[in-house]
């Protein structure tokens, strides 16, 4: 007999060997229906799977994450399957699940056009319907090399060939289709009712530039029409609040191949940063942190010594002057280091707290930059606390209670908690690596938060928080950071004169808030979808005239704003007051002030807020009170 225990702690008994879907069966037709695949222990299977043994088993249906997984890995075979229905020459290479949905890679002759991906879908949608059953093979390697070769599939073939030729292989056939896979997936084509296909990319074998160039077909994958409804409206949104669109319609910055990777701020947008600058410099100030600036280039020997120039070399922009190699620093942390060592350091000053606006360079592969949100150049609001371990605590629990208010200041309210822990590969005894995570688990719970752990995440070196904050759209942004660090200093010879008069090693927090400043008021603009709040919008208030008489009104009325410190734009253009109105609303401008002669003989102006909000006729003084109080809290 066979016992099979089910999520609930019941059992159901069974003579002989039994496959899930016979299990799901027993249960109800309902059930039997709905089964995807199944879950023994934590290895996930299909629905064909036989269990021989007695057995953990959870059916896995569309409302679990494993179904929406299984869904969307199964839609990617079916892409495959339409596109060789389609275009027989075409080469098909890997095709796996990502974030919201799927991709295949193909080789072929010409690139793919919007009416391919039209009528890609819609075989993918026949081949759907035809409901046939994906069913599962096992080959030796050389046999299915053989195979793949035979039907022209030397991609595939060639990814097979890299298998050690003692393995076997499994294939997934639906209808005419036959693919290599390790599995699992859904048990019939008809399961797959919910998908579109996105947009076609260029792709290198093998992800390496010096091979040849693929097509990358990205398609989404839902468990329900509702469901695949709202991710497409979220993209639409998304698309509207993209910050490269709203960059260039609000003339913020822009990106140049003279510089890939970099960028170029316009006078819009470096207020922008200077505002998100000043306050974060000011958050150091209040929290204890010294500003600290370190140099661009630093020699080859430190990067030796941290390990950077063996394991990060590649991504290191490097440069050589007098027969001595230099790099452009990837980070700050080395730097804050040597500012540490100069000079005797007591344990009476310790926790130090070291921040610096610090601009590092990355040399990212040209197909993951993106705007502003991933670049070569990029700023950190970057930070470094040298403490001792029975420190650490404390300064997470700080730490976590300034990152939330910050957040927060910034329109953001929904954070996201992670805790990773030791990696199987890591140094230092266990029973560091037992301190350093129990530290940063109580100063989570000290600051209220609740938390995941992320076993096996954290460096080699120490374990890590990592703060993740949700966007207007629910979309998971990972900015905040603050981790361990006992290697660096140990590397770099860091000391400190402790309460018995001798010499120990300080342990070192990196921590960030906003992360990379570039890729944070990328964010920023698109949760406000460019709509910046008062305190941070490059302009914060546009002053209009509706005739040439009211010139010299509106002049002083910008004066005085100005001399109050707030950001005016004037416009005393002959120009229908109308026009006027509707380009600075285009720009997204929080208050817009009309004067004509009636407002000029009061001494008021016609106040707009953003969002065509009529608030009436306000004296200047009231006018200024008003903004003002927009600016102070934040709004």
């Amino acid at each position: 007999m066979i016992h099979i225990t089910l999520p609930d702690g019941s059992q159901r008994e069974f003579p002989g060997q039994v496959t899930v879907a016979e299990v799901a069966a027993s249960i109800g037709a309902g059930l039997a229906k709905a089964a995807l695949g199944g879950k023994i222990g934590d290895k996930l299977v299909d629905t064909s799977h036989t269990i021989t043994t007695d057995s953990s088993l959870s059916i896995v249906t569309a409302k679990d994450a494993d179904g929406l997984a299984l869904i969307r890995h199964s839609t990617a075979h079916l892409l495959a399957y339409a596109v060789k229905a389609l275009f027989p020459d075409a080469q098909v290479t890997i095709g796996p699940v990502i974030e919201h949905g799927f991709y295949y890679d193909f080789a072929y002759k010409r690139p793919f056009t919007p009416e391919d991906l039209a009528a890609i879908e819609k075989r993918m949608t026949e081949l759907a319907n035809k409901d046939e059953p994906l069913v599962r093979r096992v080959l030796p390697r050389d046999e299915a090399v053989a195979y793949f070769k035979g039907l022209g599939e030397h991609y595939k073939a060639e990814i097979i060939a890299s298998i050690p030729s003692n393995e076997d292989v499994s294939l997934y056939r639906e209808g005419s289709f036959e693919d290599l896979c390790r599995g699992p997936h859904v048990p019939s084509t008809g399961k797959l009712k919910h998908f579109k296909l996105m947009k076609v990319a260029g792709a290198y074998w093998r992800g390496d530039h010096r091979n040849e160039m693929l097509q990358r077909v990205y398609g989404t994958a839902w468990a329900t029409k509702d469901d695949l409804q709202q991710h497409l409206t979220m993209l639409e949104e998304a698309e509207k609040r993209d910050h490269r669109k709203l960059g260039r319609e609000l003339d913020l910055f822009h990106m140049d191949e003279h510089s890939p990777g970099t960028v170029f701020w316009h006078p819009k947008g470096w207020t922008v940063w200077q505002e998100v600058e000043q306050y974060m410099r000011k958050v150091y100030r209040d929290n204890g942190y010294q500003e600290v600036k370190g140099p661009q280039i630093l020699d080859k020997a430190l990067w030796e010594k941290t390990g950077h120039w063996d394991k990060y070399r590649e991504n290191m922009f490097t440069t050589e002057s007098e027969k001595r190699d230099y790099a452009l620093k990837p980070m700050n942390c080395p730097g804050h280091i040597l500012i540490f060592k100069q000079g005797i350091k007591s344990y009476r000053e310790l926790p130090l707290r070291y921040g610096e606006f610090g601009q590092c360079h990355r040399n990212e592969p040209t197909g993951g930059l993106h705007g502003i949100m991933r670049v070569r150049g990029f700023t950190q609001d970057d930070g470094h606390i040298f403490c001792t371990e029975d420190q650490i605590q404390g300064e997470v629990k700080a730490f976590t209670t300034l990152l939330q208010k910050v957040y927060k200041d910034f329109g953001f309210t929904d954070i996201i908690y992670k805790l990773s822990t030791r990696p199987d590969k890591r140094i230092g005894t266990e029973e560091s690596w037992d301190r350093a995570e129990a530290a940063l688990a109580e100063g989570l719970r000290a600051s209220g938060c609740e938390f995941e752990y992320l076993p096996g995440e954290g460096a080699f070196y120490g374990p890590k928080i990592e703060y993740t904050l949700k966007d207007a759209l629910g979309r998971p942004w990972q900015c905040g950071t603050i981790q361990v660090d006992p290697n660096l200093p140990e590397r770099l010879d860091a000391e400190f004169v402790g309460e018995d008069g001798s010499r120990h090693r300080p342990v070192m927090l990196h921590r960030a808030i906003v992360g990379s400043m570039e890729r944070f008021i990328g964010i920023l603009i698109e949760q406000h979808a460019g709509a910046l709040p008062a305190w941070l919008a490059p302009v914060q208030v546009s002053v209009l005239n509706i005739t040439d008489a009211q010139a010299e009104y509106v002049q002083s009325v910008a004066n005085s704003l100005r001399h109050q410190g707030f950001r005016v734009a004037l416009d005393l253009r002959n120009e229908k007051i109308t026009y006027k109105i509707r380009e600075h609303s285009m720009q997204k401008v929080p208050f817009i002030l009309v004067a004509g002669d009636k407002e000029k003989a009061a001494g008021t102006v016609s106040v707009r807020a953003r969002g065509n909000k009529d608030m009436g006729t306000l004296s200047v003084e009231d006018f200024t009170k008003l903004i003002s109080e927009h600016v102070q809290a934040k709004v």
